[in-house]
């Protein structure tokens, strides 16, 4: 890559995104079964979903060439839309490189009455764990029916600057860190 060779970027990211072989793309319930002591399906009963993805899926990913991990529990996707023959996941998915989240995608889910009861759900947790809940977004939900098909992703860029500097934190390659605010 030109610009990793004039600007002098880590070798290892920038080599990951020349690579000519093809990414690596893996679900969930994959990364799961491959990386994590415990099973997709019991660390969603046991509520350490995050925990395990964090400390024993996600450096792991990325490591040769860039890997998608993509269908997320449905539960875990508030604003994404089902997957069309597996309700259990959401067309969701997030990019990583060298053990790294570069990006966050989904479809958006366009269906008002699905997103109430997905947001219902959601508030009678918050209310099971003695927390209060914010008011319903009823104009939100209301001009979901206006919405075409959607799908978005956010990229880190901090994220992928880091990675091709070599640097060892975001701190590093930002203009200001939130501390500094």
């Amino acid at each position: 890559c030109f610009v990793a060779e004039r600007l002098q970027f880590s070798s290892d990211a920038a080599k990951s995104l020349e690579e000519e072989a093809e990414w690596d793309f893996l679900t969930v319930d994959q990364a799961f079964q491959r990386y994590a002591p415990v099973s997709l399906s019991q660390a969603m009963k046991e509520n350490s979903f995050d925990e395990l993805l964090v400390s024993h899926i996600e450096p792991r990913l990325g490591q040769d060439v860039p890997c998608f991990l993509y269908d997320y529990p449905a539960e875990l996707g508030s604003l994404a839309r089902l997957k069309e023959g597996d309700t259990s996941v959401a067309e969701r998915f997030e990019l990583y490189l060298s053990g790294v989240e570069l990006a966050n995608g989904f479809s958006e889910l366009t269906d008002g009455a699905e997103q109430r009861f997905r947001f219902t759900q959601e508030r009678e947790q918050i209310v099971a764990q003695g927390r209060e809940t914010g008011p319903m977004p009823e104009k939100f939900l209301h001009d979901l029916k206006n919405m075409n098909e959607a799908a978005g992703i956010a990229l880190g860029v901090d994220r992928l600057v880091m990675l091709l500097c070599g640097a060892e934190t975001v701190d590093e390659v930002v203009a200001f860190t939130p501390e500094s605010l």
